[in-house]
């Protein structure tokens, strides 16, 4: 989409406001006695507040009605979205699937929400450790609606069409070839163009890091300056049927009504935001003199276990690269792991467990 314009940067220390509003960030100080332009000063926090400065992530946002001015929230159909896994049987057989239909907008419109599909997942969000894998398909944008995820972290991969992702921090156009995360407690909408599938990678407990290179070196793999922010951007606009808001909490969906729309935050400052990637732009390490290095060299993202060393889940990628060896079958060896998963944008990616 032309005109957006993002930071660049990962977990960076960021500040925007919409140029609409200049001076509209507060300087000094986070939560004066009265913002700029009248606005209200909220803090979303993506960690706990004595968390050490490494790892404490959070964002003021300075918006021109409360989030929280909506009403209570009612549970709602989950449709194809869970997280019982005890529902069907394990099964150690080595598992594939094949696209999900996407229906026809002529047929049937479906939105972002109501086509999720959950394919698999292990542990649970009430005890804030695991992961769920779904897909999604859907053939209309979402109309006065919102998502917003208490349980954790989105990873988006686009497979088929473009989305406009709206958030509380500005616009992001992803295309197939790149991802987006958003992070735990924030709101987006989702806009496409036509039918459009991908994939969505949620992890419980944790957030998203880049991987620690060792030996590498100081460079290499998802480089943190090709991770794009958006800018602050907002809407002032009464909504007098109703605005729906749909919030997963503890597996399950709920959904309020409001009279505005929640993407009206004029400014804002942190570290805790939404953020999109080129996998392009990832900066392949491979072999090139004999055997294949295992895949965590590949590793775009990590979210990272409490056990050091072991991930949660990691995001992997096997771009286009030249693969250079002697006395070494090009084929990868067989490898063995507690759990893999498979599927395909433009590039190929793992998701590893």
């Amino acid at each position: 989409m032309a005109g957006l314009k993002y930071m660049s940067g990962f977990g960076n220390e960021f500040a925007s406001e919409d140029s609409r509003c200049p001076g509209s960030l507060p300087e000094g100080q986070n939560n004066p006695q009265v913002c700029p332009y009248g606005l209200y000063a909220e803090q979303l926090s993506g960690s706990a507040f004595t968390c050490p400065r490494s790892t404490n992530k959070r964002s003021w946002l300075y918006r021109i009605l409360p989030s929280v001015r909506h009403k209570p929230f009612t549970p709602m159909s989950c449709g194809d979205l869970t997280e019982s896994w005890n529902e069907v049987e394990p099964d150690p057989n080595q598992l594939r699937w094949k696209p999900f239909n996407i229906p026809k907008s002529s047929e049937k419109k479906v939105d972002f929400i109501s086509g999720l599909h959950t394919v698999c997942g292990a542990g649970d969000s009430k005890s804030r450790n695991g992961i769920a894998i779904h897909m999604y398909t859907c053939n209309t944008s979402m109309i006065d609606k919102c998502f917003q995820n208490a349980d954790g972290d989105f990873l988006i991969v686009p497979q088929q069409g473009e989305t406009l992702i709206t958030t509380e921090f500005g616009k992001m156009m992803v295309e197939p070839n790149e991802i987006c995360v958003i992070q735990q407690g924030m709101r987006f909408s989702v806009d496409v163009f036509r039918e459009t599938r991908g994939y969505i990678l949620e992890v419980f407990g944790a957030h998203f890091e880049l991987p620690d290179l060792g030996p590498i070196g100081a460079n290499g793999l998802a480089n943190p300056r090709d991770f794009q922010t958006p800018v602050a951007w907002y809407e002032d606009r009464t909504v007098a049927t109703g605005y729906t808001i749909v919030n997963k909490y503890q597996g399950k969906l709920f959904s309020c009504q409001q009279d505005f729309s929640p993407f009206n935050v004029v400014a804002w400052h942190g570290n805790y935001t939404p953020y999109k990637y080129n996998l392009e732009n990832f900066m392949v390490i491979n072999c090139v003199a004999f055997d294949h290095p295992d895949p965590s060299i590949f590793t775009v993202l990590t979210a990272k276990s409490t056990r050091p060393g072991v991930a949660i889940a990691d995001f992997v990628i096997f771009p286009p690269r030249w693969g250079v060896a002697n006395h070494t079958f090009r084929p990868p060896y067989y490898h063995n792991l507690c759990l893999q998963l498979c599927c395909h944008s433009h590039l190929i990616f793992h998701v590893l467990v």
